[in-house]
């Protein structure tokens, strides 16, 4: 029983360049009637002063005569959007419809077995890619560890500088509250003071009042002595001549 044509897979097969392997890039026909990407075929015949030949049926030429193919280039474009569609969810290649198994260590890509096989990749170091994969995983474990590493030593420092910060506190907190203290010692030693100052100034005041008291007391007292004696002299002095010159002969004999 024959087996079953994929449509798509021939169709992609006629889209593909039979030198780079890959979907025709500005497709060109040879007089042999084989189809090559513009670059490729041009890239094969680089170098060649004799007669050039079909890189895939080997007929010489004696012109390099290169025709653009766009009836194929509209049919390398219809292959792409199906093969598009048709990888769409898939782990496929988009250009090859084929597994990926492969991964390039240069240009860090993965790649189908029809990749490998193409000009691009075929001087590169490729690895099937379980053991890329296994390679890149055991880079990342040792990036990861060194991570780690880092964070905890991050951690550790960031636990000694909140010990620190608390111990700058506490020592900050117990400075304040030794400063309160012996400003509120300071405070009551000027209240008291303060309180015996006026009490002082009080006791002052009073004294001078009460000597003020007294000072003016004997000053009146002094002063209505005087008034009366000079009133008796003025009486004197009003009195007869004969009685004056009595009088002051009394006082002057007392």
């Amino acid at each position: 029983m024959a087996a079953a044509v994929n449509p798509l897979k021939s169709l992609r097969d006629e889209a593909t360049c039979s030198i780079c392997l890959s979907f025709f890039k500005d497709p060109v026909s040879l007089d042999c009637r084989h189809n090559f990407c513009r670059a490729c075929v041009s890239q094969c015949w680089e170098g060649s002063d004799a007669d050039i030949s079909c890189p895939q049926c080997r007929e010489t030429f004696p012109q390099r005569t290169l025709r653009p193919n766009r009836p194929l280039a509209n049919v390398v474009e219809i292959a792409k959007q199906l093969s598009f569609q048709a990888a769409a969810g898939e782990d496929l290649c988009q250009a090859h419809q084929e597994p990926f198994k492969l991964f390039c260590n240069q240009d860090q890509i993965l790649l189908c077995v029809i990749c490998r096989e193409s000009q691009g990749h075929r001087a590169h170091t490729v690895v099937p890619i379980e053991e890329a994969a296994q390679s890149y995983k055991g880079q990342i474990q040792t990036r990861l560890n060194t991570l780690k590493k880092e964070r905890e030593e991050l951690l550790e420092w960031r636990q000694d500088g909140e010990k620190q910060s608390q111990e700058y506190l506490g020592k900050i907190e117990a400075e304040r509250q030794k400063i309160v203290s012996e400003f509120e010692q300071l405070r009551l030693f000027l209240e008291a003071q303060e309180r015996l100052l006026l009490a002082r100034l009080e006791e002052l005041d009073k004294e001078t009042v009460k000597m003020q008291d007294e000072n003016v007391t004997k000053l009146s007292e002094e002063i209505s002595r005087l008034s009366d004696l000079i009133s008796e002299i003025e009486k004197k002095c009003q009195q007869p001549i004969s009685e004056f010159l009595q009088d002051i002969k009394s006082t002057w004999s007392s």
